[in-house]
């Protein structure tokens, strides 16, 4: 399987983009899909798997990171002048937006005995933090659910890795609030298996990075000091080399990165897979409430507009009064606020809706093909809407959500 490669680039090193088998979990169309799986080689039962979970923020080195795991694992060494990538800087910058918000499987077989006794599977999540806001961040929480739900996803974690610069100051409320988001999915006995992964650095401390860490208080492993439990990466291994200068900083480079590889997979070795029952348990249940607390800021909503409606009404009203009188036939313009059905955002379309309530029970439903599916329903009611409606689908609709439609002027 390493001859189905594409070359991207004469170097040295030259990088090749290796041909995956490629699955969408969702079943939707290559536009549409917000969960994928690609597989290289072929699965040993004999062997063991390690699965880890990557987080960072768009920009923090996550996909070269991914690259750096699997040619370590294939055993590449610096001499080589070879890198083999799975995900491609020149591919992605050329990939839809539907893609850059899916979560990805990487499942890398064939290489066991050669770096490290077991295959490798790599969770990636697309950057969090981005200008798409916090319900695309909530999103990808949905999807690492429907990930760990699916039979042929992923039921084991070893490992979450929080991806991290370890030329990083400060790390932001809302990535704080991100990091803080996944790895209070897992139980505490998961504590120990969050580790950070430090990447752009140069061999030396991240002092600066680590008391970012410390002051957003982010819950991970720590070390017999009380500090967070980090590996260094640095991600200049696919850089063209140019010169004897290039050649030295290369090099430097590369041993930076092999020897926080050859410290993670150790760790990763002891890390025993935690099965995830209880982190999808926990992950409806959020999603859920999310469902609810999101309705009720609508219904809020709607009540606000209505009264002003009735405010402008009334004032209409006694504004006219003295010319009602004079006249029987008079007539005046009355306000009605109305709804209707509009689409969603491009990357999340679908909605659970209900028709007699005319309210969104969950906006972001990844289950929205059958309303009975959707995390609000529970004991054959839905939790969300006004009226708690039976789940029935003649009740229930999946598909655009109820928006405000606005309002309307009628003669009375």
């Amino acid at each position: 399987y390493l001859q189905k490669r594409q070359k991207i680039h004469d170097g040295p090193p030259a990088r090749y983009q290796l041909q995956m088998k490629r699955v969408n979990l969702d079943k939707e169309s290559d536009e549409e899909f917000k969960l994928r799986k690609f597989t290289l080689g072929e699965c040993d039962p004999r062997y063991v798997n390690r699965t880890i979970l990557l987080v960072g923020e768009t920009g923090s080195g996550k996909s070269t990171l991914i690259n750096a795991l699997v040619n370590f694992v294939m055993g590449v060494e610096f001499e080589d002048k070879v890198w083999f990538e799975v995900i491609s800087d020149e591919k992605e910058r050329h990939l839809c937006e539907s893609q850059t918000t899916a979560v990805s499987v990487y499942e890398i077989f064939g290489f066991e005995g050669k770096t490290v006794p077991y295959s490798l599977t790599i969770i990636d999540t697309p950057g969090y933090g981005d200008t798409k806001g916090l319900e695309h961040d909530n999103m990808i929480t949905e999807k690492l659910k429907d990930l760990f739900c699916h039979p042929e996803g992923v039921d084991t974690v070893s490992a979450v890795g929080l991806v991290v610069k370890a030329t990083e100051n400060k790390l932001d409320e809302r990535m704080a609030y991100v990091f803080n988001s996944i790895t209070s999915l897992f139980g505490k006995d998961m504590e120990q298996k969050i580790v950070v992964m430090m990447t752009h650095s140069d061999g030396g401390k991240p002092k600066n990075a680590l008391k970012a860490l410390e002051e957003a208080k982010i819950l991970c492993a720590r070390d017999s000091k009380n500090e967070p439990v980090y590996f260094q990466f640095n991600n200049r291994q696919k850089e063209t080399i140019e010169d004897d200068s290039d050649e030295k900083e290369a090099q430097n480079a590369f041993k930076i990165s092999n020897k926080g590889m050859k410290k993670f997979t150790k760790f990763l070795e002891t890390s025993k897979p935690q099965s995830l029952k209880t982190t999808v348990k926990v992950i409806k249940e959020r999603i859920r409430l999310t469902a609810c607390v999101q309705n009720l800021k609508e219904r809020v909503k709607d009540v606000e507009k209505k009264q002003e409606v009735i405010r402008k009404n009334r004032e209409e009203l006694a504004r006219c009064e003295e010319e009602m009188e004079k006249n029987k036939d008079f007539k005046v313009n009355i306000e009605e606020t109305y709804k209707e059905k509009v689409k969603r955002s491009w990357w999340n379309k679908k909605a659970v809706t209900c028709n007699i309530c005319e309210e969104n029970c969950h906006r972001s439903c990844t289950w929205a093909m059958s309303p009975s599916w959707c995390e609000v329903m529970r004991d054959e009611k839905c939790t969300s809407c006004s009226g708690k409606c039976p789940r029935d689908w003649t009740l229930h609709f999946s598909g655009v959500a109820v928006g405000s439609g606005g309002e309307t002027v009628r003669l009375v």
